[in-house]
């Protein structure tokens, strides 16, 4: 029998509210590898320990995963309602600004910074959605969740009130430190409770939370902008996270938290690993930002690039030697069994929320919509995505596999992306045809949202649920803030070349140039003539964005190929 260190000991004991990944030499007064009733009500994953079980453990967890917490399913019709508060306002948040992003880059002088907005928000996501899993283990799923209302809707507050694009895009990297907990928590918090097999069915309800958030979010961000203002949009979030912070503090109740010695547990959060994620993920915004809008030849473009990639290097380099406690440790970023289902969320993630922030801008600038009849466009696709998460959670309820379901929902993903394309201006430009488009895309992204989910959770070793959960929130992040700043990097260089060959010979061209790129409303002081050259070449900067993101959800197709089937239940 080996002798093993306390270290190593604390890393086989189950991540749960009552035992955290983190956690101590014993629960509750037990030993590690005794399987206590506390534990086991903490999040019925715990796994004994294979010196004492015979190496047993890993079967008896994942019985255990396939049954869940029977005593706080009974519980689930207040649960459900009070986590997916955040649920709603986080999605809310996003398709508010797809529809009016192009009004408050107008605004603020910086229609050509406004992919900022967005990607400022995923760089503290990215780093902070992961550690959120590590952090729910030490503190508690509820105290995580109300800290990330707590930030959230500060963050919105302060959106509201930035003068300039700077302020906003800072408020929105704040912002995107509570956010990170909205999503996370609440997908660990279901993982915990549901069991593996009925948790696609429940993944299906909060994703209709998440729809209504962005199917009212799109028009609603859109009206207020040509209305009252684009703040109000992010002001009047603020007493709805307040609202939100006192449901879920009255009303989820969720297993005490073991703290014993949480000052020493803190200590092993891999804060500097989400440190230098964040220099290699701002570094690749920078360099993509200042190459596109300016040039690529500029030594911060340069140099930021190359930080970037010595950064990412780094940052495998300290998860896996370095970290203590890693929160994206590479047996699980690169395990087998669970890197095609992130992957296969990096690119299908990623492509489609590029294409539903540029399919608005193309709409406003290419047919000259409103903010308005923009978000409104957006609305069929919402309704599709949120009916195929739920037929897709349905169908692996009824037969226990999800494989083929979401090798077929991403390939619709990608018919749908090349619809989109070819309906851009590629073969002819209709609107009501890109719109079938998106909701092809939408319903085959809902299903697979959805299965791939599943996939991983059913992939991962019990143990390691909360934190293989929180890591697939890292690869959607890293998707979305790569894919949206290599896409306002295509969009701007190939404006700004179109632009310059379409109008030569025009003594103003510089002033047009610059003015185009900075507030769409300049647009509409052009002449006639002039305003017509500006949109289409407006129209084929964001065709040619499209046409990069139909290959991004391409490659996800390819990822989820190669997904592993395992059984949902006993």
């Amino acid at each position: 029998m080996r002798t093993s260190h306390p270290a190593d000991r604390d890393a086989q004991i189950p991540a749960t509210e009552s035992s955290p990944l983190l956690g101590s030499q014993a629960v509750n007064g037990s030993s590690p590898g005794v399987l206590t009733a506390e534990t086991a009500e903490g999040n019925g994953h715990g796994k004994p320990d294979e010196e004492t079980a015979g190496g047993n453990g890993i079967d008896d967890a994942r019985i255990a995963q396939f049954k869940g917490i029977p005593e706080l399913q009974a519980r689930l019709k207040y649960i459900v309602p009070a986590i997916t508060i955040g649920v709603f306002l986080s999605s809310a948040d996003q398709t508010i600004i797809v529809a009016s992003y192009g009004k408050i880059g107008s605004d603020l002088k910086a229609l050509n910074l406004t992919s900022w907005i967005a990607t400022s928000y995923f760089l503290s996501l990215t780093a902070f959605q992961p550690l959120y899993g590590r952090l729910s283990d030490i503190f508690g799923r509820k105290a995580c969740l109300l800290f990330g209302y707590t930030i959230f809707g500060t963050g919105c507050v302060l959106c509201g009130l930035a003068q300039n694009i700077n302020q906003l895009i800072a408020a929105r990297v704040f912002q995107g430190i509570g956010g990170g907990g909205l999503s996370t928590v609440v997908s660990i918090i279901m993982s915990d409770i549901v069991p593996l097999r009925d948790r696609g069915v429940w993944q299906g309800v909060i994703n209709i939370v998440w729809s209504a958030g962005s199917g009212l979010g799109a028009p609603l961000g859109g009206f207020l902008a040509d209305t009252i203002g684009w703040r109000w949009a992010f002001l009047a979030q603020g007493p709805c996270c307040l609202l939100a912070f006192a449901v879920v503090l009255f009303t989820l109740k969720m297993p005490a938290t073991d703290q014993s010695n949480w000052r020493e547990k803190l200590k092993r959060v891999d804060f500097f690993g989400a440190f230098v994620l964040v220099v290699a993920v701002f570094g690749l915004i920078l360099g993509l930002d200042r190459g596109g809008n300016v040039s690529w030849t500029l030594p911060i473009t340069i140099i930021s690039l190359a930080v970037s990639a010595v950064a990412f290097i780094l940052f495998m380099v300290v998860e896996s030697r370095f970290a203590v406690a890693p929160f994206a440790p590479i047996h699980i970023t690169f395990g087998r069994g669970l890197l095609a289902c992130y992957l296969t969320n990096f690119f299908s993630i990623g492509g489609w929320l590029a294409a539903i922030f540029y399919i608005p801008l193309f709409f406003q600038a290419s047919d000259g919509s409103s903010a308005a009849s923009a978000g409104m466009k957006l609305l069929p696709s919402i309704l599709l995505g949120v009916s195929g998460s739920l037929f897709g959670g349905w169908l692996m309820k009824k037969t226990g596999k999800y494989y083929w379901i979401t090798v077929w929902s991403y390939g619709l993903l990608s018919v749908g992306l090349i619809m989109i394309v070819l309906c851009s201006g590629v073969i002819i430009k209709s609107t009501p045809l890109i719109i079938i488009g998106m909701t092809m895309c939408a319903f085959g992204n809902g299903i697979g949202v959805t299965t791939t989910l599943i996939a991983l959770i059913a992939n991962a070793p019990p143990e390691d649920q909360a934190v293989a959960t929180a890591c697939s929130y890292l690869y959607r992040s890293l998707g979305s803030v790569i894919t949206i700043s290599l896409s306002a990097s295509i969009v701007q260089q190939y404006l700004r070349t179109s632009l310059r060959s379409a109008l030569k010979g025009n003594k103003n061209i510089e002033e047009i140039v610059n003015g185009v790129r900075q507030s769409l409303d300049y647009i509409k002081s052009l002449d006639p003539q002039t305003r017509e050259v500006v949109r289409d070449c407006y129209g084929r900067a964001t065709t040619t964005a499209f046409t990069f993101m139909a290959g991004l959800v391409f490659f996800a197709l390819v990822s989820a190929v190669f997904i592993r089937e395992q059984k949902l239940s006993a």
